[in-house]
């Protein structure tokens, strides 16, 4: 075999892990990693007798890793190296090592914690942070400690995890200091070629259509195109199939996901002699491959990543920069087998800008699936070792979400029902669906309508009808060209669920099996939250149970319906509100047999705004949606009083006759219990704040309801008089005392005070201060005023907390510019010698 950067690393490597159970190993992208480490590893001592587990992040890398390590040992796939992956796996007695993707390995754990039989496990490409991977990593330690440890006789369980990028010493920390080992040097040399600063907004396909034509000018070989999603790949792909027109040895190739493996497959092959590709990928092609004559990457440094939003509770896809450790090892694509060169659609600038790397998925994701599967396993998240533990409000929704599907009881244990939903290999949502359709002998309708979930939307642009899509899986209607890869994926994945389903029962089957209606009520099953109700009779417009609102963006064939249930909606860049893309109409008297799980029964005693009068009625809802509503009759007086405390907290207590004078008695009571709190940390009165009364309405307002009708009937409370109860005696006196409502000033008038402000205010005119020296103080001392001086004509002169630096450094400017106004008022030189008065100018 030919050399590789990795191989000076391999004796180190074999060292460390024969000496250590666990190792980190950080080498750039074309180095070897994949291909050489397994092998390298399968005859070494410790692991005699037992096998090597491979992780990679995607089917496509699980497959090609394999092919490639079995072709440098001369054999077929199955035989020493063997792969396991979504609908199709290759692994036979004889196999050693077996390259999984993520998702595999944690359901594997579940079944056995040990991994009898295995010795190694491997983590390629950790640096992506898949939630699959976090997860497994996760139970994998755990199940290892448990059972696998030094006193359980059996031969110890290793662990490897491997990047071109990685947090090397964050991994070594939560592997107990594990070593770290770096591999210099990529096989062969990139250079860099950087564009124009990328722009917000700016429309990304001319650039890249512009740059593939560049490139192809200027390089040789085969070019691999980093687009963030399907919908770039296919403008792109027509944009240059028209630049490229009569140059039939340019050959483009799309490559993401939803093609099938064979598409895939073919996408990386060598292009024939003669021929240059051009492969237009997602991040698919980001790591572990090796698409053999590709030396020139182009890259939109854009990828699409699921990111949940708690408050919809649904996944949705966002478009945004990679990160820097993207870029590299997006850029190491073109040196795998020779020079090669990467042409970056942003500025050197823009790069030192990016996050050093991508947030692990754990941290945005949907943690419903994590959930149920540590609910399997026996833990809490704070039992497990996490490189990111699970952020508390999404998991604390992920358990709320699998408590209303029936996994997890009231005490957040696995059910039975949560038991074999955790065995499905699908998101928990669509497992309930698969078993509760099953158990009302629809087991063949659930299992078609979860491979439709499962895939990309097979007829987007045709309307958001599920039943055209389920017309389509059962050949009622022939599928384009387009659409017969997602149709054979579609049924090759619902033919998977059926074997998985053959050992659960059918307990209670419908009488009607074959009746549309049933899809509505399957996808109800998985989407409870997203029941949805027409707001007018054929208008586009729906609430969901949940709360929230969503529409059609055009005219849809499912308008007809009231009542529908949404799959899949979402917002897409410039819209506020959420389209429907994806629903199945719902016969509401579906509620009243098999969904009648989902309806809630409440008393509602509101007020209607537009009579001001109270309502009584029972209401049948499903979520926030009303089904049914009576009137309530004999309605008890206690429970006309919580719904009139209920009016009060939403309304707040502007409701309440307040006047000017009460809203001083409150300030004035709340000066004196800040002052005591500031100086003694505790204090004899009460919080009369809003919030505070808002918070014991039972206590002071309650007992005084009996009277109130109406809205209006609020106006007749003596308010005054109950809140003045709650000052026990005797802090009444006590308040007028420290906190008058007006304090005598020296001309002999007495001035309000306004507690609204604090410092009290005293709004007084300058003349009445004569011969007062220093600034008023209340409550016993502790607290001065603020005086706000007035001119004669009681507009402001000075404000002042310091009445005797005010007579000595800016009186006399006053005075100036109030005696050429007031020309006729007494403005004396010595004002602490002078007579106050109230009036132009003392009496003689």
């Amino acid at each position: 075999m030919n050399s590789l950067p990795i191989d000076v690393l391999l004796p180190a490597l074999r060292q460390a892990l024969a000496s250590r159970h666990e190792a980190v190993l950080e080498a750039p992208p074309g180095a070897g990693k994949t291909t050489r480490v397994p092998l390298a590893l399968l005859d070494e001592p410790w692991l005699a007798g037992q096998r090597i587990i491979m992780l990679e992040p995607r089917r496509l890398a699980a497959r090609a890793a394999a092919e490639r390590l079995a072709s440098q040992l001369g054999e077929a796939v199955g035989e020493t190296v063997g792969y396991r992956i979504r609908l199709d796996s290759k692994v036979g007695p004889r196999t050693r090592i077996e390259v999984v993707t993520e998702g595999i390995l944690a359901r594997r754990l579940q079944d056995d914690p040990a991994l009898e039989g295995v010795g190694l496990v491997i983590f390629d490409e950790f640096h992506e942070r898949s939630l699959d991977a976090d997860l497994a990593l996760a139970l994998c330690l755990n199940g290892r400690s448990m059972l696998r440890g030094e006193d359980s006789g059996e031969p110890a369980l290793k662990v490897l995890l491997m990047s071109a990028t990685l947090e090397g010493e964050k991994l070594a920390a939560l592997l107990d200091d594990a070593p770290v080992l770096r591999s210099e040097g990529r096989m062969f040399p990139v250079e860099q070629r950087w564009g124009a600063p990328y722009q917000p907004g700016e429309w990304l396909e001319p650039r890249v259509v512009q740059t593939v034509l560049q490139a192809l000018a200027d390089e040789q070989g085969s070019l691999l195109v980093f687009l963030p999603g399907q919908a770039e790949i296919r403008r792109v792909n027509e944009q240059l199939a028209e630049a490229l027109a009569g140059r039939s040895e340019i050959l483009l190739c799309p490559l993401h996901g939803e093609l099938d493996l064979s598409a895939q497959r073919a996408a990386i092959e060598p292009a024939p002699a003669g021929t240059r590709k051009v492969v237009l990928a997602t991040n698919i092609a980001e790591t572990s491959l090796t698409i053999d004559g590709v030396r020139v990457v182009v890259d939109a440094g854009l990828a699409r990543v699921p990111r949940f939003d708690p408050g919809s509770g649904m996944t949705r896809l966002d478009t945004q920069r990679i990160s820097r450790a993207s870029a590299t090892q997006r850029a190491g694509r073109a040196g795998r087998l020779q020079p090669g060169s990467c042409y970056r659609l942003w500025s050197q600038h823009q790069h030192e800008q990016l996050a050093a790397y991508a947030a692990a998925e754990i941290l945005q994701a949907d943690l419903a699936g994590l959930a149920l599967q540590l609910a399997r396993w026996g833990v809490t998240p704070a039992e497990l070792a996490w490189l990111d533990p699970p952020p508390a409000a999404a998991y604390a929704q992920a358990v709320d979400l699998l408590t209303r599907l029936g996994a997890l009881d009231e005490r957040g244990v696995l059910t039975r029902h949560g038991q074999a939903m955790a065995e499905l290999p699908a998101h928990p949502r669509i497992a309930h669906l698969l078993l509760r359709g099953q158990a009302l002998g629809l087991g063949a309708l659930a299992c078609d309508l979860a491979a439709l979930l499962g895939e990309r939307d097979i007829l987007r642009g045709a309307g958001a009808d599920l039943h055209s899509r389920l017309a389509l899986l059962c050949g009622a209607s022939k599928a384009t060209r387009g659409a017969q890869g997602g149709v054979q994926r579609a049924r090759q994945l619902a033919r998977q669920f059926h074997g998985y389903l053959k050992r659960s029962p059918v307990s209670t089957p419908v009488a009607d099996p074959d009746h549309p209606r049933w899809l509505g009520a399957l996808l109800a099953f998985a989407y409870p939250d997203r029941v949805a109700q027409q707001r007018r009779a054929g208008g586009g417009e729906y609430r969901l149970a949940n709360g929230r609102a969503a529409l059609f963006a055009e005219a849809d064939a499912l308008m007809k319906h009231e009542w529908l249930v949404l799959a899949d909606l979402g917002s897409r860049q410039g819209q506020r509100e959420e389209r429907i893309y994806l629903a199945a109409d719902l016969d509401p008297l579906l509620f009243e047999t098999v969904l009648a799980e989902q309806v809630s029964v409440h008393e509602e005693l509101d007020w209607d705004e537009r009579e001001g009068v109270l309502r009584a009625e029972r209401q049948r809802k499903v979520g926030e949606l009303v089904l049914e509503r009576e009137p309530l009759t004999g309605l008890d007086e206690a429970a006309r009083s919580r719904a009139l405390l209920g009016l009060v907290r939403r309304k707040g207590l502007a409701l309440l006759p307040w006047t000017p004078e009460l809203r001083q008695w409150q300030a004035r009571v709340a000066l004196l219990r800040t002052l005591d709190l500031t100086a003694k940390g505790a204090s004899q009165w009460p919080d009369v704040s809003d919030a505070a009364l808002l918070a014991s309405l039972e206590d002071w307002l309650q007992p005084y309801l009996g009277k109130v009708k109406r809205l209006s009937h609020f106006a007749n409370l003596d308010l005054p008089g109950l809140l003045k109860n709650l000052l026990p005696w005797p802090l009444p006196q006590r308040l007028d005392e420290l906190a008058p409502r007006s304090l005598q000033v020296p001309s002999g008038s007495r001035i309000g005070l306004d507690y609204s402000e604090q410092p009290p205010v005293l709004a007084v005119r300058l003349q009445e201060l004569f011969g007062l020296a220093d600034t008023p103080r209340i409550a016993g001392g502790r607290q001065v005023v603020k005086l706000h001086l007035l001119s004669p004509a009681r507009r402001p002169v000075q404000v002042t907390q310091d009445l005797g630096n005010f007579w000595r450094s800016t009186y006399s400017e006053v005075k100036k510019d109030l005696k050429g106004r007031y020309p006729k008022h007494y403005w004396p030189d010595d004002p602490l010698i002078a007579e106050p008065t109230a009036r132009a100018k003392p009496r003689k």
